[in-house]
């Protein structure tokens, strides 16, 4: 016997009620899956693939909802149905979703200990391909402000500019910062680099009058604070 394909109907051959646009409608948002949310954005699929089996195949490629918005932009061009176009669709949401989380004041995440920090970003940056160093960027009471990014693979981290890192910062009036970079390889352990970056950091921060909370390294589903550990923050 053949290996058994699951077959997706295209929308148009759904009944009106069935159809994601007329569901949200109806119902609302939180009504619809996942997949459905995803071919609602995407809005059509490719030759012998409907849009929603396009949404279902990339959840599965991507291991989820945070891995595919952590995909490159690349690597989403590339993949079968999506292109250039679907690709900066996808983007521009997950980035909307990122910028709603902190849009109110009240709603901002609260960072108070070094696993507040790691599990903002801990499962997106645990699964990206390529080291990325981002900053936390906080307020006088550790709300989050933004999480911009510094900088993404192909440099060295240690030879970071310390004034990029601040920069955004220094833009948004942030009272402090947490430093967080990934380890493409799954282990947090800091190298000496990490060190020395950190302990760069931390002494611009001093005559920018910006405090340097923590930096943490990330991992596959585990995190490193250097400032637990004392390395950098002497």
């Amino acid at each position: 016997m053949g290996e058994r394909v699951e077959y997706y109907p295209t929308i148009k051959e759904l009944p009106l009620s069935e159809r994601p646009r007329e569901r949200l409608r109806l119902y609302g948002a939180s009504s619809l899956s996942t997949a459905e949310l995803l071919a609602i954005i995407l809005r059509t699929g490719v030759e012998g693939e409907s849009v929603l089996a396009l949404a279902t195949r990339l959840l599965a490629r991507y291991g989820g909802l945070i891995g595919l918005a952590g995909a490159e932009f690349s690597d989403l061009c590339a993949e079968k149905g999506v292109g250039e176009a679907k690709a900066a669709q996808l983007k521009a949401a997950f980035e909307l979703g990122k910028r709603l989380l902190v849009a109110s004041p009240q709603e901002r995440p609260v960072v108070r200990s070094p696993a507040d920090a790691a599990n903002l970003l801990l499962l997106e940056m645990g699964l990206l391909s390529k080291e990325h160093l981002r900053t936390i960027l906080l307020d006088t009471k550790n709300r989050v402000i933004s999480i911009p990014t510094i900088c993404i693979g192909g440099l060295n981290i240690a030879s970071v500019r310390i004034g990029e890192i601040f920069r955004e910062a220094i833009k948004s009036d942030a009272s402090a910062i947490i430093l967080v970079h990934n380890h493409p390889s799954g282990d947090p352990t800091p190298s000496p680099e990490d060190i020395g970056l950190t302990r760069q950091a931390v002494q611009a921060g001093r005559l920018l009058d910006i405090e340097v909370l923590d930096h943490i390294i990330i991992g596959k589903q585990k995190f490193v604070s250097l400032k637990e550990r004392g390395l950098g923050f002497e």
